[in-house]
């Protein structure tokens, strides 16, 4: 299984995303069509370029450790470039990041009129990708950098001053999405500082402990349903929104939660988690044509409920069939995490007899398919052919079983 995979970075990933570096500015092109074999834009998303700091440091790491092949060198001297061009452009005078840049690094509205920093995701991501650069450098300074970002988003979200674009969360609803991200980013922040002996490292960690029990205690329900929103009304609960299951979410946020719960000993949470996960593998997947549907009913098929007129509730009715490739990435991991060998072999069956690319000339993955699994034009989120979720998955599961 570890050659499987291993292979499969090497062989398939690598080469693509390695031809999709700027070597001049800094960062990575991620504006592909589905199919990878064509540059639609040079613009980059601040939310891929933090994502794509992650993963160079990531692989610059593991070749050090000899679990890949190759030297770290070539990794290094492109992660300067993309850490240099996110410290230059990406910061708006207020200390929040631009959600969108161009390919030098001027920033461009996403939405026309409505301001460069749209989404606190990409705050995240910078992030994310900082602190993981800083702990591969072992660099204090950048360090600090990634945790002033991450405590401004913080303050941001006591005040209830956060846009979340490409998902706005509806009026009367708190999205499970938020407290997700924020796990995330606290934990792979603590893991670092604790590497650098840090003086926040003990705080970090009380943060990720916090978001790990209010998703656990509150978003998740005594059926293992993890509600993606929660109504502030509680008698709201026939809703579309409320009822909505996010396979992939789910199954990502608790791997999350594993992560944290393993570090902290709060072992009655890892097998809650691990049910949870699994499922919402069974209520995602898809029992005619196999696969995780990108949204499904709480209790299994087609998401039902009151409907009300929000983005977010259109998004769901409007691509609730698709199958995606991030969720089954998610699931690849999640299940070996939490020792489901068969969930694992199910799912990476599936996997690999649909996503990747069968132009081994362009490689990686067409990343959106319908139902029946053929390829299909449309935009997930952003844009974008981002290669954060398929790679990130493959190098945890390349250090899980080295």
């Amino acid at each position: 299984m570890l050659n499987f995979y291993k292979r499969h970075v090497e062989e398939v990933l690598l080469p693509f995303w390695s031809r999709a570096l700027d070597h001049r500015n800094g960062g990575v092109f991620t504006c592909f069509n589905n199919a990878g074999d064509r540059l639609i834009s040079t613009d980059k998303y601040t939310w891929s370029q933090g994502r794509f700091l992650w993963l160079w440091s990531r692989l610059a790491r593991m070749t050090a450790e000899g679990k890949l092949p190759g030297e770290p060198e070539p990794y290094h001297e492109h992660l300067h470039k993309t850490a240099l061009f996110l410290d230059e452009h990406v910061f708006l005078d207020n200390g929040n990041c631009a959600f969108l840049l161009t390919e030098n690094g001027d920033k461009k509205e996403s939405i026309p009129g409505q301001g460069f920093d749209t989404s606190f995701y990409a705050d995240c991501f910078v992030a994310i990708g900082m602190g993981e650069y800083a702990g591969l450098m072992q660099d204090r300074g950048r360090l600090d950098k990634a945790l002033a970002v991450y405590k401004r988003i913080r303050d941001r979200l006591d005040r209830g001053d956060i846009r979340s674009e490409p998902y706005p969360v509806p009026d009367g609803y708190r999205a499970q999405s938020v407290p997700m991200i924020m796990l995330n980013v606290s934990q792979g922040l603590a893991e670092v500082a604790e590497t650098l002996d840090h003086p926040e490292s003990g705080r970090l960690l009380d943060h990720s402990i916090a978001y790990m029990r209010d998703i656990m205690d509150n978003f998740c329900l005594d059926d293992h349903h993890l509600v993606e929103m929660l109504p502030e009304d509680s008698s709201e609960t026939g809703t579309l929104l409320y009822r909505h299951l996010n396979p992939g979410h789910a199954i990502e946020c608790m791997w999350f939660v594993m992560h944290t719960a393993r570090r902290t000993g709060y072992t009655g949470y890892l097998e809650k988690a691990a049910m949870v996960m699994e499922r919402a593998a069974r209520l995602g997947w898809d029992p005619v044509h196999g696969g995780l549907l990108r949204f499904a009913d709480c209790e299994g098929g087609e998401p039902k409920g009151e409907r009300g007129g929000s983005a977010y509730e259109k998004l769901i009715t409007g691509s609730w069939d698709l199958k995606l490739w991030w969720p089954h990435s998610e699931a690849l991991y999640a299940s070996l995490l939490a020792g489901n060998t068969p969930l694992h072999e199910r799912f990476r069956d599936y996997t690999f007899s649909v996503f990747p690319n069968p132009d081994k000339t362009v490689g990686e993955w067409i990343q959106i398919r319908d139902r029946l699994g053929k390829p299909v034009e449309k935009v997930a989120a952003l844009p974008v052919k981002d290669p954060f979720h398929i790679l990130r998955n493959m190098l945890l599961i390349i250090d899980h079983l080295s």
